[in-house]
């Protein structure tokens, strides 16, 4: 694979998010003009009317950026890279869709199998993951084709439901965008890394306007389109080359929505309701509940994000006692925000 220069780079970040701050606008109006309107709910914390279709604009940036690019970047002229992009392309139709129309949950997860098996069928799936004691043991490479759909449909879910306070599915994805294309740096994964530059532009491009107070939201639109992208770029990035290790360093760069996503799961399977199903337990919903603003709440979880992402590009640079200071910086943080959380509860109680 070739390496490109760093202009390269700069390039994908900047039309993605030029594009996307310059159309933010029309995507509130595409919104108003189709009935993509979205309305106070019990569970939610938004007390008005808000588009929700401002996921376009962040399509429109990354899409922007890689028509910008393709003549000067081989691997754009590529089954693998036409597998991703025709995947790409479902899912933000499938969202658009569902921000109009409310589709069934069942149609969308098959929507996403099929998005999902178009990108692993054209090249880019977890080919190995090699454990101490199976080296080569060829039944990890079996399951390479399940194991790549099951990530990807899962990241992509998993940043769809962190979507619930203004500003934090746009912040953390850009967050995380940014520690991928570190990392995908340090792999020599170059197609990765501008991959995630440019969605990592688009979604800062998109967050001036949907930080709080937020005049237009992203939607399924954007939030499915962002874990797909990132799910995908990681496989490309992460996967194929730090073997064990590649499965701490991508759960630590998308901590934040996959423990989400575990805990909803395991809160749920507990209290004997549909997986599926909406609640108030989301990490942003129990910070809010607590007594932290919608900003505090957005920033704590910018900063769990971006530590969980320095220690996973410090375990890359192999650094094992700065790493486990880290690791055990971020528990402590969390711990804190926790005790504060309980004493604040007990405060309004008594």
């Amino acid at each position: 694979m070739q390496n490109y220069h760093w202009l390269i780079y700069l390039v994908a970040f900047f039309v993605g998010f030029s594009t996307s701050i310059l159309t933010t606008p029309l995507a509130k109006k595409i919104s108003i003009k189709f009935g993509a309107i979205d309305k106070p709910k019990k569970r939610g914390v938004s007390k008005r009317e808000v588009p929700r279709l401002g996921g376009i604009a962040i399509i429109l940036g990354f899409m922007a950026s890689m028509l910008v690019l393709i003549p000067f970047v081989e691997e754009f002229r590529t089954l693998q890279f036409a597998g991703i992009a025709a995947g790409a392309l479902i899912i933000a139709i499938l969202g658009i869709f569902d921000d109009i129309k409310d589709l069934n949950s069942k149609l969308k997860f098959f929507v996403q199998l099929i998005a999902s098996l178009i990108v692993v069928l054209s090249g880019t799936r977890i080919e190995m993951i090699v454990w101490p004691v199976l080296e080569s043991n060829p039944i990890i490479q079996t399951f390479s084709i399940p194991l790549t759909i099951m990530w990807i449909i899962g990241v992509t879910n998993a940043v769809n439901l962190i979507d619930g306070v203004d500003g934090l599915a746009a912040g953390v994805s850009s967050i995380s965008s940014l520690f991928i294309m570190v990392l995908c740096i340090l792999t020599g994964e170059p197609l990765a890394v501008i991959f995630s530059a440019a969605l990592a532009g688009s979604s800062l491009g998109f967050l001036p306007r949907n930080f709080n107070p937020a005049e237009i939201y992203m939607g399924d639109t954007g939030a499915t389109f962002l874990g797909f992208v990132l799910a995908v770029t990681s496989v490309m990035g992460l996967f194929k080359t730090y073997t064990l290790l590649a499965i701490l360093i991508a759960i630590l760069v998308l901590a934040l929505p996959i423990l989400d996503t575990l805990s909803s799961i395991i809160r749920r399977l507990i209290n004997h309701k549909p997986i599926m199903s909406a609640d108030r337990g989301h990490f942003h919903h129990r910070l809010i509940d607590s007594g932290f603003t919608q900003k505090q709440t957005v920033f704590i979880l910018y900063a769990v994000t971006a530590i969980a992402g320095i220690i996973s590009i410090l375990i890359v640079v192999a650094n094992p006692l700065v790493s486990a200071v880290g690791i055990t910086f971020l528990f402590v943080v969390w711990a804190l925000v926790n005790v504060y959380r309980k004493s604040h509860k007990n405060d309004k109680e008594q």
